[in-house]
């Protein structure tokens, strides 16, 4: 498997791309080539381009949760861009309205507008949408450290109310050594998605993990996320977007951590 990063908060000196604090990816698996997530503005396309990476070769799009800076690409999108038509595959929360305070910030399109463009399935289940390859579905609850947060309210049964981004979701892919899991933003907690991918799969072991974890303040949580990283022996660590610098620095002190950045390229 190869990852590819079209979208990330930091780029590399050197290579020259376009970052934003968003997030999106390619992953290719032998003949499947699945985008997972497109970023916040058209700039997945304009780094794709740069690094010849046709999009309309792309066999499945996955979208991790329904915030914009994951979605907001959509929006940018045209005939030529050979993304219409393909098997979209989300939580059925995913394309619900989202607000924080007075800020929309959920996707810019409607159900009816995503499902006339794209192969829509609305998956609460995990399914597997390779012969390795896990779209892991609603994340259950398995740490009492990652407890789920309101980030703003969501619209749901005709009324606002407080949103725990239940259609955060991730995905996990099963190789020799372990899983390794692919992430957007972690909303439901690093661990608990952890714990999860090794319930849907039947794997114990984590070999790595890319993408957001959602940790920001040196705090209980963020020790006990370093407890069960050493305790499950994960070594590959590659967290990106919503990652604050103090987290991966305090993360490094017994964990090397990666460095992440547009352009990166992961063969696992």
């Amino acid at each position: 498997m190869k990852i590819n990063i079209l979208v990330d908060n930091n780029t590399f000196i050197d290579e020259y791309y376009f970052g934003e604090p968003a997030l999106s990816m390619l992953i290719e698996d032998q003949d499947e080539k699945i985008l997972f997530d497109m970023g916040y503005s058209d700039i997945f396309l304009q780094n794709a381009k740069i690094k010849g990476i046709n999009l309309s070769e792309m066999t499945k799009i996955v979208f991790s949760h329904g915030h914009n800076d994951h979605t907001r690409g959509m929006s940018f999108l045209s005939k030529s861009s050979g993304l219409f038509g393909k098997s979209v595959y989300a939580h059925p929360l995913f394309l619900n309205s989202k607000r924080y305070e007075k800020l929309d910030i959920g996707s810019p399109k409607s159900t009816e507008w995503v499902s006339n463009k794209f192969d829509l399935n609305l998956q609460k289940e995990p399914i597997k949408l390779t012969n390795k390859i896990w779209y892991l579905g609603e994340i259950g609850q398995y740490t009492a450290f990652e407890e789920r947060e309101a980030i703003g309210e969501y619209f749901v049964n005709n009324q606002w109310e407080d949103d725990y981004v239940m259609d955060d979701t991730a995905m996990a892919y099963e190789t020799d050594e372990g899983l390794f899991i692919i992430t957007g933003c972690s909303h439901s907690g690093i661990c608990n998605i952890c714990e999860h991918a090794k319930k849907v799969t039947g794997t114990n072991k984590i070999l790595g993990i890319i993408g957001g974890f959602h940790l920001f303040d040196l705090d209980e949580r963020l020790e006990k996320t370093v407890d069960y990283f050493q305790n499950n022996n994960i070594a590959q660590l590659y967290p990106s977007h919503c990652v604050s610098f103090k987290a991966k620095a305090y993360i490094n002190q017994f964990i090397t951590v990666e460095e992440v950045g547009v352009g990166l390229e992961v063969n696992i």
